[in-house]
């Protein structure tokens, strides 16, 4: 189970520390990457993940956080995402009720913390991968390789691919699925801590106390369940010393057959139930917590799974894994999103891009050899442990047991970068041992490359401090991705520079033409310019692509109302009310149509409906004051009024309706009242001052003649 010191490590180029230094070390090199985003604003998903999301609100039942989905919600819904992450969501609360509000320091800081953690506890994983599993007469745990681990350590504290993880705080949800990962992983090495030498004893404790972990990883994020591969090859490997090349040619010969006996001695079969059985069950619970069966992709979101052929759609999964591989290489070309065209597919076996995936295979190929067939045995264990621990979390993200919703994510390689840089650190670790006249040459490329990973870290990480930097930062990097420019020009749009944003919408429909939300968002734009036909085109095209595109419809009806075609305008109303049953502000425009036409009636019972379904809807309520004002209908005015009042008692526009109302009603005193209310919230309501002025008058001469 133990293995002697690894040769290599007294060989790499760095001061052997003491394992709190080393830990304090590591933590400190997390922060100096990541520090910069401390005050970052909350950005792209955290938009619907965190300040649209009502569970994180303290009005909202806790209990929700466990039967919706990690954007809110409802997971038994057929729009569900199906993402269930409900202790994730449970840290964005408490971030929430901690703060007072959405403020995104708090997010921020928790986030670049649980980096450290993490990477501190990352010496531990890796001394144990590299050198197994030792103990002292004491019982405290060795380390035969700390020079090893902490270079791994180092590497993936600093390393620019988890910067969306750390500095985007959706990231959380890898985050703690790391951290509960890894516990999980040393608590099941803790199962065999003991004072014995016999083999045969192991704690069934430790290990359902790894299973308990590896829930709550899975709580956090889908990933978490893969710790269970993790575990059972650390068993095989490591704990029951399997030559996995051996024990192959064994089954695949048939000669000298598995020793059972010797399995059930040792416990492994055992353990192996125990993992199994845990891990089905966590499988099957999270099956019936999804309800109505996985969520629905488009082809937008991942075109390969779309491919017209099998062939097609294994090269381009394939072509994916390379990209992956690059970006844990050289993780210079960093973007907050990768579908929509940023990725062309392969569409035949002569694209030039097929090199990349033989080159991948190659390089797997090779290290799978020398795992397998090596005679080195710590290289063998340190080689095979390392593709485990880089390949087995990346298995739900690879498209071959289920679709996914995405053609690259940097956050799903979180934790698969820990096997790559335990690959690196061992590679550097060898080359050192065999070049050993290069090694003031191979120290100063150590520090080089960490040097070069804290800088990116530091760039990329102050991109995502804000929207704009961060979408336009994807620019030069997927220059062919609609969903970038729609990104880009959504954001200058949001800023008021409608020019500009105009530049960009109109490229996101080029590269994709089905675009909906751009056409949507650049139809919005013209129909403010008053370009109204173009609008209506844009708009029409949209709900034409997409049928169910409540706020196309109803966007359209506006243009469709200023354009004075009433009847198309009703109608699309109607279509957006249809495709969403709670849809206020479409109620609220519906209203206006109506009242246009002089459909009194009509127009009371739309704004009605709209602040029924949104009870602050300031709009429509000061409308109805107004409506009913000018019908004459003052008694009634004045009910809406007041009750509009109850409900939004600092809202300047529905006093001021209301004080006209009244003053129209002869109740001088309390209109003047209003009026001045209104004027205290609002001094630069010139109208309100000139109405006062005409209560305030009325109400002198009334005094006047009762005097």
């Amino acid at each position: 189970m133990a293995l002697s010191e690894v040769y290599w490590d007294r060989e790499i180029p760095l001061p052997k520390l003491a394992p709190v230094q080393a830990k304090v070390t590591v933590a400190l090199v997390a922060l100096l990457c990541f520090i910069n985003s401390y005050d970052g604003e909350f950005v792209f998903d955290d938009s619907e993940a965190i300040v649209n999301n009502k569970d994180l609100k303290p009005a909202t039942p806790l209990n929700n956080i466990w039967t919706n989905d990690f954007w809110g919600s409802n997971l038994s819904s057929n729009s569900s995402h199906k993402s269930y992450r409900p202790l994730t969501v449970l840290t964005f609360r408490l971030n929430y009720l901690v703060a007072g509000g959405l403020h995104p320091v708090g997010f921020h800081v928790l986030n670049i913390a649980l980096h450290a953690v993490i990477s501190a506890l990352m010496i531990d994983v890796f001394a144990i991968l590299i050198g197994g599993l030792a103990y002292d007469e004491n019982n405290r745990k060795l380390n035969h390789a700390p020079k090893t681990s902490l270079l791994a350590a180092l590497f993936f504290a600093a390393h620019p691919v988890h910067t969306e993880s750390v500095a985007g705080i959706v990231g959380r949800a890898d985050l703690l699925c790391a951290l509960f990962f890894h516990l999980s992983f040393l608590t099941y090495c803790k199962a065999f801590n003991r004072g014995s030498d016999r083999d045969d004893r192991f704690s069934v404790q430790w290990v359902v106390v790894s299973l308990l972990l590896c829930a709550a990883a899975m709580l956090c994020k889908e990933q978490g369940i893969t710790v269970l591969g993790v575990n059972a090859a650390f068993d095989v490997l490591l704990i029951c010393n399997v030559n996995v090349y051996e024990l192959s040619q064994r089954l695949l010969l048939r000669k000298n057959p598995l020793d059972v006996s010797e399995m059930l001695r040792t416990g492994l079969l055992t353990r192996l139930a125990l993992m199994g059985l845990g891990g089905l069950s966590m499988l099957y619970a999270r099956w019936r917590i999804m309800g109505t069966g996985p969520p629905a992709f488009t082809e937008v979101d991942n075109p390969a799974s779309f491919a017209e052929n099998i062939f097609l759609r294994i090269v381009n999964y394939n072509y994916y894994y390379s990209l992956n591989a690059w970006l844990l290489l050289c993780p210079w070309w960093l973007c907050f999103d990768w579908s929509m065209g940023c990725v062309p597919l392969i569409k035949s076996a002569t694209d030039w891009r097929m090199v990349w995936l033989l080159l991948l295979w190659c390089v797997l190929i090779g290290l799978i050899s020398q795992a397998l067939c090596s005679q080195d045995s710590q290289r063998r264990r340190t080689l095979t442990l390392g593709l485990v621990l880089l390949v087995v979390p990346f298995l739900p993200a690879c498209n071959i047991f289920f679709r996914v919703g995405f053609v690259i994510a940097e956050r799903v390689l979180y934790l698969s970068s820990a096997g790559y840089c335990l690959l690196l650190a061992y590679s550097l670790g060898h080359c050192c041992y065999h070049w050993n006249k290069y090694r003031k040459l191979l120290c100063v490329s150590v520090l080089l490359l960490l040097c070069v990973y804290v800088a990116r870290c530091a760039l990329r990480s102050h991109q995502w401090r804000s929207e704009q930097s961060l979408f336009t930062s994807a620019l030069p990097v997927c220059p062919l991705n609609a969903k970038v420019h729609y990104n880009v020009g959504k954001n200058l749009a949001d800023r008021g520079n409608t020019t500009a944003a105009i530049r960009y919408y109109r490229e996101a429909v080029r590269l994709h033409p089905t675009y909906v939300h751009a056409m949507n968002n650049l139809g919005n734009i013209l129909k403010e310019r008053n370009e109204l036909i173009e609008a209506e085109q844009l708009l029409s095209k949209a709900v034409s692509i997409q049928p169910d595109f409540a706020a196309a419809w109803m966007n359209l009806g506006i243009v469709q109302n200023s354009l004075q075609k009433f009847g198309e305008a009703e109608q699309s109303y109607w279509n957006a009310i249809r495709f969403r049953k709670k849809y206020p502000d479409c109620y609220y425009n519906l209203g206006r149509l109506y009242a246009d036409q002089n459909r009194h009636v009509d127009a009371l019972n739309a704004w009605r409906n709209a602040t029924v379904l949104k009870p602050d809807h300031s709009l429509a309520w000061n409308n109805m004051v107004i409506l009913l004002d000018n019908t004459g209908n003052l008694g009634q005015a004045e009910l809406i009024g007041r009750e509009a009042l109850k409900l939004l008692p600092n809202d300047h526009t529905i006093m001021f309706s209301l004080a006209n109302v009244l003053g129209k009603l002869q109740k001088y005193k309390e209109s003047e009242g209003f009026f001045l209310h209104a004027l205290r919230i609002n001094p630069n309501a010139a109208s309100c001052h000139g109405n006062l002025g005409k209560a305030t008058a009325t109400l002198l001469i009334t005094h006047i003649l009762h005097s």
